[in-house]
């Protein structure tokens, strides 16, 4: 049996060039509707941060129940293009 070793960095790249690679070659389409954990990560805020974002309508949520509360990829992507700005 062979081993072979690679940077954590070049694993990671990777593994997101063979699921992008999937994605195109199935006709993969992204969820609309992703869990809070994907849209702080995707914004890069905190709890506090998200509720605020949700409770002055900028971005878009869907609650199918009591405890459920989902959110809209696609305004969270204009919310960050409305908030773009070349340094």
């Amino acid at each position: 049996m062979e081993v072979i070793c690679i940077q954590e960095d070049a694993y990671f790249d990777l593994l997101k060039k063979s699921y992008e690679y999937i994605k195109a070659l199935h006709d993969i389409k992204e969820e609309k509707w992703v869990l809070p954990e994907k849209a702080m990560e995707m914004l890069g805020v905190k709890t506090t941060k998200l509720q605020e974002l949700r409770d002055t309508g900028e971005i878009e949520i869907s609650q199918p129940s009591k405890k459920v509360i989902l959110y809209n990829i696609d305004s969270i992507r204009a919310y960050l293009d409305r908030h773009t700005r070349k340094s």
